[in-house]
């Protein structure tokens, strides 16, 4: 049998007026940029447009392939007036060949929630499961929100900008004990600063 052809792929622009169509004031910021599309909305309407993007027969995003955190505090080393964190999703459509980017900012810094998009794409499960250990994101209505990278018992939030890059605890064999213990990290913060080596004969270079 002959290979299928492979489906015509959805512009982006077209994609666009299908979204401003379907989900109207919902939408608090479309932007198309490098090739890509990105949609932004906020927390409240969260569950109801990922419902709309997956059913929609013009939209269809049937797969969401990714979803991760971002700490937006510091962003690009400039003074960020905005909400901290952010999800981000990133949808395809196999019906229409186009992929599409999601982002929403959880409402409250001090304690950032949003829904958890499980019920409407399985795929969610393990990737809210990491935004919340690495970023302390709580996605709410998850069924097994707990650590997935690090240590049940640890503490803090990794991928937080205001994480030390050393961590606040280290980990060790006691042989005395006869167990891993924990204790305050021993590592002296330091700066590192490159130096070009400028020798002659470096690396057997003559």
């Amino acid at each position: 049998m002959p290979a299928e052809a492979p489906r015509p792929q959805l512009d982006l622009a077209t994609l666009r007026s299908r979204l401003e169509a379907v989900l109207g004031e919902r939408i608090r910021g479309l932007v198309l940029s490098r090739g890509e599309l990105t949609l932004t909305v906020a927390a409240a309407d969260h569950l109801e447009v990922a419902l709309a993007l997956r059913d929609h027969p013009s939209l269809a995003f049937e797969q969401l392939v990714d979803l991760c955190g971002v700490d937006y505090s510091a962003y690009r080393d400039q003074p960020w007036d905005g909400l901290r964190y952010c999800v981000v999703q990133h949808l395809l459509s196999l019906t229409h060949n186009v992929r599409l980017r999601l982002k929403v900012f959880c409402p409250d810094d001090d304690l950032p929630m949003v829904p958890s998009m499980v019920p409407v794409w399985s795929s969610a499960n393990w990737f809210e499961r990491e935004a919340f250990d690495l970023y302390g994101i709580v996605f709410e209505g998850h069924e097994d929100l707990r650590r997935i990278l690090t240590d049940y018992g640890f503490i803090g939030h990794p991928f937080r900008k205001d994480f030390p890059t050393t961590g606040h605890v280290e980990m060790r064999y006691d042989p005395e004990q006869k167990r891993v213990i924990y204790q305050p990290v021993t590592i002296e913060p330091r700066e590192i600063i490159p130096r070009i080596i400028r020798e002659d004969r470096y690396g057997g270079l003559h």
